[in-house]
């Protein structure tokens, strides 16, 4: 079993940063994939950016490409999602996520393990 468990959400303005953190346990960090998804009230969980085991191939959606960015400490068994340049519509439920794979993906049925979510509002 893995726990992920999520914290660095919050209330920020436009243009405005955050730094997401995801603590895992249960299984060996360090060989396995991570990603990060959202869901807007009323939309679908989306894809958001995902990391390889050794955080040397990662993928972004086209919304956040050049403004986070997601990394990885295995030391410390934790991923995290650098956020710059937040927009409005980046408000969402942000959830960590862990496949059972060290590749990375972009797919959500994948991803075998979720943390409980953390909330991100977006303010103008």
């Amino acid at each position: 079993q893995v726990q992920l468990v999520e914290s660095g959400g919050g209330l920020v303005q436009a243009g405005g940063s955050l730094r997401l953190s995801c603590a895992a346990s249960g299984r060996t960090f360090s060989i396995y994939a991570m990603g990060w998804f959202r869901q807007a009230p009323g939309k679908e969980r989306e894809f958001v950016a995902a990391i390889s085991w050794s955080g040397g191939v990662t993928y972004y959606s086209d919304s956040v490409k050049g403004r986070f960015t997601i990394s990885r400490d295995n030391a410390k068994n934790t991923v995290y999602l650098q956020m710059n340049s937040l927009k409005r519509e980046d408000t969402a439920v942000y959830y960590c996520a862990a496949p059972g794979s060290t590749s990375a993906t972009t797919l959500a049925a994948l991803y075998d393990y979720w943390g409980q979510g953390t909330q991100v509002t977006v303010s103008s």
